[in-house]
């Protein structure tokens, strides 16, 4: 094993040393007639070229694989048996060459995944007790530490600014390459770098936790997970490996030509159709991660590219989730009490609806983080219920209400109505069983979704689907904005799951795209589950996909790569094919030979893996 290490680590001398004695024999026998140091050189060259080879086939063997390796092998072990210094030199030389080459282009296709590992500095400057800053590394940064970030640098932490101002380049998240400004109170990333003025950064995620190792994760994870080509492919060099050293043993059988099978042994390396699919699905990969789209494997490429149907949750969706409170109806005394008992709640959750009641109570400048919270419970696609300072506080829609057995009167009722009918979202705040406010929330589509939902529908002629749990009334004007015709509105988590599986019985393939705890389900459900870039954390676990910025721009060019890659991954399997049955045409006819079949074979790796990198440049238009 340590000489195995050995090798790898001397692959290129080992490369070099052959090209060398390869050199010299040439020279001793055109320059100097000196056959003899021909045959020696070449031999030398061949014996040294063979041993990392023959070792990587043995190690293959040990697990039971007839490796390429070996094929090679047997071919070199062979031309040394009937005299064939030469070719057994050039054979090993072109394969070692081939690794090197395939290897350096590989390297290539995983840049951007490397340049992100290089984005994240090793120490930042933390403030100190006296007030002093102290160089620290970045694994002995702690939770509400507080940071000083000078210009220039990166983000090692997700935090919040709780002095200076600046602008952060965010196109390591994102992929955007414009500055965002952020000052005060705003919310920064980790990979993120500012590229003017200064920030003092209080740490809320740190390490493991941060959201740019959280992304290097899921790409890291995406490159391991096969698709299932890929899969099919393996399946199938395990049987067709050992199959051409069968017909290279007939061969020899019934032509008594040793030359004829170890040759045919070298043509019919399955080397192309191994590695075209992997690279291709490696380079969209890395491209996605580029462009601020994480797609989680060859599977999940292959998956989206054939989908035919694609479901919608609406807010925070194909809204802005940034809604805000537009009407409100009270039926209490207590109007400053009520407001903050439902912020205090609010401010637990992460629902966009949520952020519009704790952003509506801070701006009457209503104080409620000294309220005390307990019992909270979220109970999906209804509400939240908890008890604040001694009261039960129930917050939610009509479902919630009915659920805890609070009736409406007739007026109420119609106020949730005309409210829906305007296009607002209604939000019922009940204290003590007792109903205490009405209000009505609006979101506005955004402003970039009616374009791309009509490339979706037009030019990738894709089903569209809305899947909501708000009103009816409102659901058909954000609709009506997005042009989707098929909406299906007032709907729990379960249901929203449930459609899917009853699209997928009826045959179709179904991605969902959503942003929320209430939306997992679906998600998971889904063949293509797609998260958006304001997600939660369980979203982005069970999705497939995840778009790192809220713009629906991200979801037509992954459709788009996915589209690509795929479209690539046949380009690399025809050029395979095509390179083992030209070879073996022209053994049949006598115009290739062992040296020149090697030579065609390598090349032919170097074409499917040049074609693969020339998904690194999609999207630059």
């Amino acid at each position: 094993m340590k000489f195995q290490l050995w090798l790898i680590r001397k692959q290129k001398f080992i490369l070099l040393i052959t090209t060398l004695l390869i050199a010299i024999a040439l020279i001793a026998k055109y320059s100097f007639k000196m056959a003899l140091s021909y045959n020696l050189a070449m031999a030398v060259a061949a014996i040294i070229a063979i041993v990392p080879i023959a070792i990587d086939a043995y190690q293959s063997l040990r697990f039971k694989i007839i490796s390429i390796e070996l094929l090679v092998t047997i071919a070199v072990v062979g031309a040394f048996i009937i005299g064939e210094y030469d070719e057994a030199a050039i054979v090993t030389f072109l394969f070692l060459f081939g690794n090197f080459l395939e290897q350096k282009t590989i390297m290539k296709t995983r840049q951007s995944i490397l340049d992100l590992n290089k984005i994240v500095p090793k120490t930042a400057l933390v403030y100190q007790k006296d007030g002093s800053t102290k160089e620290t590394k970045i694994e002995q940064i702690k939770q509400n530490d507080v940071l000083l970030i000078k210009s220039g640098d990166a983000l090692p932490v997700d935090g919040q600014v709780v002095a200076g101002q600046g602008y952060l380049n965010e196109a390591a998240i994102t992929g955007e390459s414009d500055a965002v400004a952020k000052k005060t109170n705003d919310q920064v990333t980790s990979g993120t770098t500012l590229t003017d003025g200064f920030l003092q950064v209080k740490a809320t995620k740190v390490g493991p936790q941060t959201t740019f190792a959280k992304i290097l994760d899921l790409v890291e994870d995406a490159e391991d997970t096969k698709s299932h080509t890929e899969k099919f492919i393996d399946h199938f060099a395990k049987y067709y490996t050992p199959a051409v050293l069968v017909i290279a043993i007939i061969t020899w059988i019934i032509t008594a030509n040793f030359r004829l099978a170890i040759t045919l042994l070298v043509l019919s390396c399955p080397g192309a159709l191994v590695i075209g699919v992997p690279v291709s699905n490696a380079a969209g990969i890395g491209n996605g991660a580029k462009h601020g789209v994480l797609i989680k494997g060859g599977e999940a490429m292959n998956t989206f590219a054939k989908v035919d149907t694609i479901a919608f949750d609406k807010t925070g969706t194909l809204t802005t989730g940034n809604p805000t409170v537009v009407t409100t109806k009270i039926y209490t005394k207590q109007v400053e009490a009520a407001l903050a008992k439902a912020a205090c709640i609010e401010s637990a959750t992460n629902h966009p609806l949520a952020h519009a009641i704790t952003k509506y109570v801070s701006q009457k400048q209503i104080d409620y983080q000294n309220l005390s919270l307990t019992n909270l419970k979220v109970e999906r696609g209804a509400g939240v219920s908890a008890q604040v300072d001694n009261t039960h506080v129930l917050i939610g829609n009509e479902v919630l209400i009915k659920n805890h057995r609070i009736k409406l009167t007739v007026n109420q009722k119609k106020t949730i109505a005309t409210m829906q009918t305007n296009g607002s979202t209604v939000i019922i705040l009940a204290i003590d069983q007792q109903l205490a406010m009405i209000l009505g929330v609006s979101d506005q589509i955004r402003p970039e979704v009616p374009a791309q939902l009509k490339w979706l529908q037009e030019q990738a002629h894709l089903k569209l689907i809305m899947l909501t749990g708000d009103n009816s009334a409102n659901a058909q004007i954000i609709a009506q904005q997005a042009s989707i015709a098929d909406v299906r509105a007032n709907l729990l988590p379960a249901q929203k799951a449930e459609i899917i599986k009853n699209l997928q019985k009826n045959g179709y393939k179904v991605a969902f795209v959503g942003d929320g705890i209430n939306d997992s389900p679906s998600i998971a459900s889904a063949d293509i589950g797609m998260a958006m870039g304001n997600s939660t954390d369980i979203a982005m676990k069970t999705s497939d996909i995840v778009l790192l910025q809220n713009d629906f721009r991200k979801l037509t060019y992954a459709y788009r790569l996915a589209k690509k890659v795929i479209a690539n991954n046949y380009e690399n399997i025809i050029i395979a094919i095509g390179t083992v049955v030209f070879l073996l045409i022209g053994l049949i006819f006598g115009f290739i030979y062992m040296a020149s079949g090697m030579l065609v074979h390598e090349f032919s790796i170097l074409v499917v893996i040049f074609n693969a990198m020339r998904l690194n440049y999609f999207g630059k238009n």
